[in-house]
């Protein structure tokens, strides 16, 4: 075994495929999740006994240090796009950053990766942005060595991003997108992995990373290439104004906070409207994929792989679009 590696939020959606590079890569793999009896799944990706979850909460700095007793290694995968209860962008994405960094510094932890975002800035102008800007500092302030991963937005089959697009159009004739003309850099989850892989074993130089995916395009144009996918390219793809898009946010934000938490505001926030009014490429000169000696998957070769299931027939929608071309 290469050593013992904890993963925070190994069981989420970058968290998975970190954790099953790590362990094909011999590592021993502890997954410090909130739920670990809803985690149970990543004792799958090596063997017996190599990957096992336990009850930790980032905001707790006790419960990150019991993480990392005796580890040689950490990453960081911990990060939220709306905030629920106490789970807010200060306290998950700053103050638990913070306490990783921390802790894996007292326990001389001696290689951290910290899963961040492009936009991170302490200084800018969304709550997430700040946190995601502030968790780097705090990481960097204790452990100066880090390796810290900047992803453009970041898909494959559990994403949250084509999914759910892809899911709003098997019903709706349209597919209402805010920031239809800002640029985004799509990045393959499996790539942003093994760039954290490299991390872990020392391979990649300490310092900040930007990735982003082959293709830049527009956020509208990404939705009407992921229409053509699901074999929907009927549907309209509306770009609403963003002070329309703010007002929504702002009412289902309401809506979340005056219903006690009984209604969770998963639609738009107004926190994301302003996100989505910014480019999410990677900026002219910071290292990336190409230092990491990485070479980035494009969409169209795995968007098919998972969207399938939205098309009109599924998976037999292929063979039934051959046979519509041989009818006389």
């Amino acid at each position: 075994m290469a050593g013992l590696v904890t993963v925070f939020g190994g069981s989420g959606f970058v968290g998975r495929y970190v954790v099953q590079r790590l362990a094909a890569g011999g590592w021993r793999v502890r997954v410090a999740v909130r739920r670990p009896n809803e985690a149970l799944f990543v004792r799958t990706y090596g063997a017996v006994g190599q990957v096992e979850p336990m009850l930790c909460n980032i905001r707790e700095p006790a419960s990150v240090a019991d993480a990392l007793q005796g580890a040689d290694a950490a990453v960081n995968c911990v990060g939220i796009l709306n905030e629920v209860g106490r789970n807010t962008f200060g306290l998950v994405q700053n103050h638990g950053a913070r306490h990783v960094a921390e802790e894996a510094a007292k326990a001389g932890v001696g290689r951290l990766v910290h899963v961040s975002a492009i936009g991170a800035d302490p200084d800018g102008k969304s709550a997430y942005a700040q946190t995601k800007g502030q968790g780097e500092q705090a990481i960097l302030a204790s452990f100066p060595e880090a390796v810290i991963l900047r992803p453009s937005v970041i898909f494959g089959p559990e994403d949250q991003f084509f999914n759910r697009f892809a899911s709003m159009a098997r019903f709706a004739p349209v597919l209402p997108v805010t920031g239809g003309n800002t640029l985004f850099q799509p990045v393959y989850v499996d790539d942003v992995a093994q760039a954290a892989a490299l991390g872990v074993t020392g391979k990649a130089a300490p310092g900040i990373y930007e990735l982003g995916g082959p293709e830049v395009r527009r956020f509208a144009d990404l939705m009407e290439e992921m229409l053509e996918v699901i074999g929907r390219p009927n549907r309209i793809v509306l770009n609403l104004p963003l002070f329309a898009s703010a007002a929504m946010g702002t009412a289902f934000d309401l809506l979340q906070r005056l219903s006690l938490g009984l209604f969770t505001n998963s639609i738009l926030t107004r926190d994301q409207v302003t996100n989505l009014a910014l480019d999410n490429v990677v900026g002219e000169g910071m290292p990336g994929f190409a230092e990491l000696g990485i070479a980035p998957v494009s969409m169209e070769s795995v968007l098919p792989e998972y969207l399938w299931r939205y098309r009109p027939s599924g998976q037999f929608y292929g063979i039934r679009e051959s046979a519509r071309g041989t009818r006389p």
